[in-house]
C-alpha cells in the first residue's frame, strides 16, 4: 500500500546555504525520491503493483475513486500563481529611490505643507510606480492567455459497484486517482505516472521530460509480466509512462501509481514555485542605487554643515540641504527605467516576443551566454528520412521503394519513422504503388522482435516470371534484421551474406549511428509457395536490401541566427537531454564547434568548482536531466556570465528559473512558461536575436540617464559646496534647485526613445557600479569648473556680490546650470562627436529645445517673482554662450581621453 500514502514534504536542505542552493537541493532530493519510488514500481511484477495500489483489472468503483480523490487531492501540480494586483502594486513601489523621495517629501511637508516641492515629488513617485505596475500586470495577463492544454480529459476504466461490469469513462484529468486504470491512444497526454499493464505498438514522446527528439518504445507488459531490470532513471524504464509525456502511436492500458505532486513531474514543479532568485538586473540596480544613495548621504550633511556655519541660519540651511538631497537623487530613475522597459516590451511584442517580467529585458541585453535545448530550436522538431543506402553505404532507390511498401501497407498506426518514409516518397514522387501489389498478411511490430513485416502479392497485371509469388518486406532494428539475413543485394546481384559482408554492413549502420542518425534495416524474402497467413517463424532466410537513416533536420535559419548571436558577443551552449551522437551531429550541421560532448553523468561526478571550469570550456552537454541543467546554469553564472536559457519542456523548468533570463515559447508546457521571463511566439533564434538588440537598446538608454544624472548631480553638489563656503548668501534658493531638477528630469523622459550607436549594440552590456562612480567623479567636476566660472562672472562682471543682488546671482547660475545640464546630454549620449557623427532621436531633440527655452523663459515669466528670479541683463547672454561652448569643448576632449584610458564610455 506504499503508493497510497498521502504526500509528505521533501526533506529540506540544511540551513546556512543560499536560497538558490537550498532550492537546488530540494529539487534534487524531491526528484530522487520520486524516481526511486518509480524505479521500484518498474522492477516489481505487474500483479504486485495492482495489489500495492489496491485495484483490479476492472478498475476502481466510483465510490472508492471519490474517497481517494478526497485523500490525495486533485491530480494537479504546483504552479506559479500571479500575486493579487494589490501585492503587485505594492511591489512596484519597493524601490530605494522611491523610499528616499517619500522620506524627503515627508520632511518638506513637515516643514511647510504648502511647499510645491511636496506635490512635485508625489507626482514623480506615483507615475513611476504606477507605470511599472501596469506594464507587469498587463504582461502577466498576456502570458496567462498563452497557456494551452493538449487535452483536458482522459479515459479510465471504472465500475459502479464491486460486482458491476467495468465501463470506460472520460473524466477530467484532475480527477484521476492512484489505482485508476487509464486507457491510452495516439494523441493522448499521459495524465499521471502509470505502470503499463497491456500495450500494443506504443510509442511515447518524452521530449518534455528527457529532451529526446524521437519517440521511445514502451513495453507490452502482460499479465505474467515480472517487471523490468532496475534502472536508476524512471524516464528510461520501458514499462512506465510519466505525467507530462504524450502518446504518438499505439494503444495501452496502465495503472496509476502516482498523481499530482507525487508524480515525477510534480516533484520537480513543487520545488520551483515561490520567490525567484536575484537576477543580474536586480543586483545591478541595487548596487547602483545604493552607490548614489551613499554619495547623497555623504554630500548632504556636508552642505548642511557648511551652510549652517557660514550663514548662521540653520533652518534655512536644513531646507537647502533637503533641496540638495532631492537634486542629488536621480528621482526619475524608477520612471525612466520603467518607461525604458515598458517601451522595450512594446517593441518586442511587435517582434513576437511577450515579456512577462520587465527586468528580463535588460538581462536579455546583458546576456553573454545562451544555453539552449536542441529540439525545435536548432532543429525543425520533426523526423525526416535523410538517406536510403545499400549494404555498402551507397544511395539506392530500391531501399526507398521497399521501405515505402512496408510503411504504406501496414495496417497498424504508423509511427513517425513510417510517416517520414511516406512523406519522402510523396515529395519526390519516386515510388508509385499503383495496383502492383495487394496486401496478403502482416506480422505486427513487437518490442521483443523490434521489427515488423508485411507480405504482398504481385498482381496478375505484373509481367514477367514470379508474378504470382508473395514478397515479405521486413523493416526494423539493424541487429535484429541482420540476424535473420542469409543474403544481401550487392549492386543488383543476389549474393550470400558472408561474415565479411556482414561486418561491412554492420559498420555502415554503425557509422551512420555515430553521425547522429537513427538507422533501420530493410530486408525481403520471396515466397514461392504462397498461402493466406504468415507467422513470426516465416521471418527467416531474408535478403538484406539496405538501410534507412532518419534525423531531425536542422532549421534553415539556425546557422544564420547563431552567427548573428556570435557577432553580438553571445556564446551559445547546447544543453540537451538527447544522446551525444545526435546532439553532436545537429550542432555540427548548424556551424557550432562541438569539441568534446559532455554527458550528464560527468556533470554529476564533479563538484561546483570543477564544474565551473568544465562549463566554461564546453559547448555541448548531452543526456542531462533537470538538476544537471540547473547546475550548469549556476556554474556559468558563478564565472561571472549573464546566462539565458531557452527551453520548453518540464525538464527545462529548473534551469529557466535559475537563469538570469528564462526564455520559453508559447507551445511549451505550462511549467516551462510559468518559469520563464520571456515567451517567444516563434521558437526561432532569429526572433531571440532581435530581442537581444532591443534589450541592449533599453539598457543603453537607462545607463545614459544614470550617467547623465549622476555626473550632473555630482558637479552641482561640488559647485554648491564651493559656493556655500565662499559666498555670503545662498547660491541658489531651494525652490530654484527643485525647479531646475524638475525641468531637467522632464527633459530626460525622452531618453527611452533615443537611438543607440550601432557599435554599442555589438557587445553584451552589464551593470558596473564602479564604472558609474568613475564616470561620475571624472565628468561631474567639468560642470563645476564652468559653474565656478559663472560665479566669477556674476560676481565681478555683473556686481552680484551682495545680499541685495543675491537674486541676480542665483538666476544667472540657475540658467547656466540648467542649460549646461541639458546640452551635455548630447555629449554623454554617444562616444562619437555629437550632432556631426551621431544625432539624437527627434523626441530627445525636441525635449532638449523645450528645456532650454524653459530655462531662458522662467526669469522673464510671470512665475519669476514667486520662484525668486530676476530678469537677466542682455550682456549676460554672450557670456553664457561662451561658457556653454567651452563646456562642450572640454567635455569632448575629456571624453576622448576617457575612452582611450578606460576603453568604454556608456
Amino acid at each position: 500500500m506504499t503508493m497510497l500514502t498521502p504526500r509528505t514534504p521533501a526533506k529540506l536542505a540544511p540551513p546556512g546555504r543560499t536560497r538558490r542552493e537550498r532550492k537546488a537541493a530540494e529539487l534534487e532530493s524531491a526528484t530522487r525520491l520520486a524516481g526511486e519510488r518509480l524505479v521500484a514500481v518498474s522492477a516489481g511484477p505487474a500483479a504486485r503493483v495492482l495489489q500495492d495500489v489496491d485495484t483490479s483489472r476492472g478498475g476502481l468503483t466510483h465510490g472508492e475513486a471519490v474517497r481517494r480523490l478526497g485523500l490525495h487531492g486533485p491530480n494537479t501540480v504546483a504552479q506559479e500563481r500571479a500575486p493579487h494586483w494589490t501585492a503587485q502594486l505594492a511591489k512596484a513601489f519597493c524601490n530605494p529611490f522611491i523610499g528616499v523621495l517619500v522620506f524627503l517629501a515627508a520632511v518638506m511637508f513637515w516643514q511647510d505643507p504648502a511647499d510645491p516641492g511636496v506635490l512635485i515629488l508625489s507626482v514623480m513617485v506615483a507615475v513611476s510606480g504606477l507605470l511599472r505596475f501596469w506594464q507587469e500586470y498587463r504582461s502577466g495577463r498576456a502570458a496567462d492567455a498563452l497557456k494551452k492544454l493538449v487535452t483536458t480529459t482522459c479515459a479510465v476504466r471504472r465500475r459502479a459497484g464491486s460486482g458491476s461490469v467495468p465501463t470506460t469513462l472520460e473524466i477530467p484529468m484532475d480527477q484521476v486517482v492512484p489505482g485508476d486504470l487509464v486507457r491510452l491512444a495516439a494523441g493522448d497526454l499521459i495524465p499521471a505516472d502509470l505502470r503499463l499493464i497491456t500495450s500494443k505498438d506504443l510509442m511515447v514522446s518524452q521530449a518534455a521530460l528527457s529532451g529526446e527528439s524521437l519517440p521511445v518504445a514502451k513495453a507490452d507488459s502482460r499479465v505474467e509480466d515480472l517487471g523490468r531490470p532496475t534502472t536508476t532513471d524512471p524516464v528510461e524504464a520501458d514499462n512506465l509512462c510519466l505525467m507530462g509525456t504524450s502518446v504518438t502511436s499505439g494503444t495501452a492500458t496502465g495503472v496509476v501509481v502516482a498523481t499530482g505532486s507525487r508524480t515525477y513531474f510534480g516533484s520537480m514543479a513543487g520545488t520551483l514555485v515561490g520567490e525567484r532568485p536575484q537576477t543580474n538586473f536586480d543586483t545591478g540596480v541595487r548596487k547602483v542605487s545604493f552607490l548614489l544613495i551613499r554619495f547623497m548621504l555623504v554630500m548632504v550633511p556636508v552642505v548642511f554643515m557648511v551652510n549652517g556655519l557660514t550663514k548662521g541660519d540653520w533652518q534655512e540651511a536644513f531646507l537647502f540641504g533637503v533641496a540638495v538631497a532631492v537634486g542629488l537623487t536621480p528621482e526619475m530613475l524608477p520612471m525612466v527605467v520603467s518607461a525604458n522597459l515598458a517601451r522595450g516590451a512594446v517593441a518586442m511584442a511587435r517582434r513576437k516576443v511577450v515579456v512577462k517580467r520587465l527586468n528580463a529585458i535588460q538581462n536579455l541585453g546583458a546576456m553573454d551566454v545562451l544555453c539552449t535545448d536542441k529540439t525545435g530550436t536548432l532543429t525543425e522538431d520533426r523526423i525526416v528520412l535523410d538517406r536510403y543506402l545499400d549494404a555498402h553505404g551507397a544511395e539506392d532507390g530500391e531501399v526507398l521503394e521497399y521501405g515505402y511498401l512496408n510503411a504504406h501497407f501496414q495496417t497498424g498506426l504508423r509511427n513517425l519513422l513510417d510517416q517520414a518514409v511516406i512523406d519522402r516518397v510523396d515529395e519526390a514522387e519516386e515510388v508509385v504503388v499503383d495496383a502492383r501489389f495487394t496486401m496478403v498478411d502482416e506480422i505486427p511490430f513487437d518490442f521483443a522482435r523490434r521489427r515488423m513485416s508485411v507480405v504482398l502479392r504481385r498482381n496478375a497485371m505484373t509481367d514477367g516470371p514470379g508474378r504470382s509469388e508473395h514478397v515479405m518486406i521486413t523493416k526494423g532494428a539493424v541487429e535484429e534484421v541482420l540476424d535473420l539475413c542469409t543474403h544481401l543485394t550487392d549492386r543488383g546481384e543476389h549474393v550470400a551474406l558472408t561474415d565479411e559482408l556482414r561486418r561491412r554492413a554492420t559498420a555502415v549502420a554503425a557509422d551512420h549511428n555515430r553521425a547522429g542518425l537513427r538507422v533501420l534495416a530493410v530486408a525481403t524474402r520471396r515466397i514461392a509457395a504462397p498461402r493466406d497467413t504468415y507467422t513470426v517463424a516465416d521471418e527467416e532466410r531474408l535478403t538484406l536490401v539496405g538501410f534507412l537513416a532518419f534525423l531531425d533536420p536542422p532549421k534553415a535559419s539556425a546557422a544564420r541566427a547563431l552567427r548573428g548571436l556570435a557577432d553580438k558577443g553571445i556564446a551559445v551552449k547546447v544543453v540537451t537531454g538527447d544522446n551525444e551522437l545526435v546532439a553532436a551531429r545537429v550542432c555540427a550541421d548548424v556551424g557550432i564547434e562541438v569539441g568534446r560532448v559532455v554527458p550528464g553523468s560527468e556533470v554529476d561526478a564533479l563538484d561546483d568548482t570543477r564544474l565551473r571550469a568544465l562549463a566554461a570550456r564546453t559547448t555541448v552537454f548531452a543526456k542531462v536531466n533537470p538538476v544537471q541543467k540547473a547546475r550548469i546554469v549556476r556554474a556559468l553564472q558563478a564565472e561571472g556570465h549573464t546566462v539565458g536559457f531557452l527551453g520548453d519542456g518540464i525538464n527545462d523548468a529548473a534551469a529557466l528559473r535559475d537563469a538570469d533570463v528564462g526564455i520559453s515559447v508559447d507551445t511549451a508546457v505550462d511549467i516551462a512558461k510559468e518559469s520563464a521571463d520571456i515567451i517567444l511566439l516563434e521558437k526561432d533564434l532569429t526572433v531571440l536575436e532581435q530581442g537581444v538588440v532591443q534589450g541592449r537598446t533599453t539598457f543603453g538608454n537607462t545607463i545614459k540617464y544614470i550617467k547623465m544624472t549622476a555626473s550632473s548631480n555630482f558637479g552641482n553638489a561640488f559647485s554648491v559646496l564651493v559656493a556655500s563656503a565662499f559666498i555670503p548668501f545662498q547660491p541658489m534658493l531651494a525652490i530654484m534647485l527643485l525647479v531646475q531638477n524638475l525641468v531637467y528630469d522632464i527633459a530626460q523622459l525622452a531618453t527611452p526613445w533615443d537611438r543607440m550607436d550601432e557599435e554599442y549594440l555589438r557587445k553584451p552590456r552589464n551593470w558596473d557600479a564602479k564604472g558609474i562612480f568613475r564616470f561620475m567623479v571624472t565628468i561631474g567636476p567639468i560642470s563645476s569648473i564652468f559653474d565656478i566660472a559663472m560665479f566669477v562672472i556674476m560676481w565681478n562682471v555683473f556686481a552680484a556680490d551682495t545680499v541685495g543682488e543675491a537674486s541676480l546671482f542665483q538666476t544667472g547660475w540657475f540658467v547656466e546650470g540648467l542649460l549646461s545640464q541639458t546640452l551635455v546630454v548630447h555629449m554623454i549620449r554617444t562616444r562619437k562627436i555629437p550632432f556631426l557623427r551621431s544625432r539624437a532621436s527627434w523626441p530627445v531633440m525636441v525635449m532638449t529645445v523645450l528645456a532650454v527655452l524653459t530655462g531662458l523663459w522662467l526669469p522673464f515669466s510671470p512665475l519669476a517673482p514667486a520662484l525668486g528670479f530676476t530678469a537677466l541683463p542682455a550682456g549676460y547672454f554672450p557670456w553664457l554662450i561662451g561658457v556653454l561652448l567651452a563646456y562642450c569643448t572640454l567635455t569632448q576632449l575629456v571624453k576622448t581621453w576617457y575612452i582611450r584610458r578606460f576603453g568604454t564610455w556608456l
